[in-house]
């Protein structure tokens, strides 16, 4: 990625998980917790695609297995976040730009379930039981109802963010190629020489437009 993608993909993920450690796990809410995490990843996920999206998921799901006050095995959630942000970034338009507001929800339902799902089953593979005595239908079911409602104020703005630094120097110097193309085409532009050989090209045109008049009077 590059150093822009770096830096926002970096200040954003510590944000949402400052927020959320420090707010959103406080609100003793019923089942699950709004996972703002999640909702970063996929907002970046969404225009830079699903190799970011990946590496974008697993720096913030190992930042969140490592920030207290964690209770599962390190690596846990740097899992499920790399596969939510691959997937999601296979959505991802060509134009980095949803012209629909469907997709971006139907996603965050499915990265919402998704991850809970898979969540509890790497949790099951490492013996990792500490939210065993909460039922999976209710966690399933405020996870997606908690970051749906949460999307639209996060998700766009994070996907708007993520575009500004999509300047890419190689398409402006095209574009500047076609037009100087464009310029040259048309001899609007063309120059030939130095100021002599300019001087010499005006001379010429001149001197040819004065034998068309000529010729034009002896015709009549």
């Amino acid at each position: 990625m590059r150093f822009n993608r770096t830096l926002l993909s970096t200040a954003l993920v510590v944000i949402a998980l400052v927020v959320q450690v420090s707010v959103l796990a406080r609100l003793q809410l019923p089942g699950a917790v709004p996972d703002l995490l999640l909702l970063v990843v996929l907002g970046l996920a969404f225009v830079y695609g699903h190799v970011a999206g990946a590496l974008i998921g697993f720096g913030a799901g190992l930042l969140a297995d490592l920030a207290p006050p964690a209770d599962h095995a390190a690596g846990r959630y740097a899992l499920v976040l790399c596969v939510i942000g691959y997937c999601a970034g296979l959505a991802r338009p060509d134009n980095g730009r949803l012209k629909s507001a469907f997709v971006p929800m139907a996603a965050v339902v499915a990265a919402a379930i998704g991850s809970t799902l898979l969540y509890a089953l790497v949790g099951a593979l490492v013996g990792d039981t500490a939210a065993r005595h909460v039922g999976l239908g209710s966690l399933l079911f405020t996870a997606a109802v908690y970051d749906l409602l949460l999307a639209p104020f996060t998700v766009p703005l994070i996907m708007a963010l993520a575009r500004r630094t999509e300047n890419d120097p190689l398409s402006e110097s095209s574009s500047g190629g076609d037009m100087a193309a464009g310029w040259l085409s048309s001899g609007t532009g063309l120059r030939i020489g130095g100021p002599r050989g300019g001087l010499r090209l005006k001379a010429a045109r001149s001197r040819a437009a004065r034998a068309g008049r000529i010729k034009g009077v002896k015709r009549l």
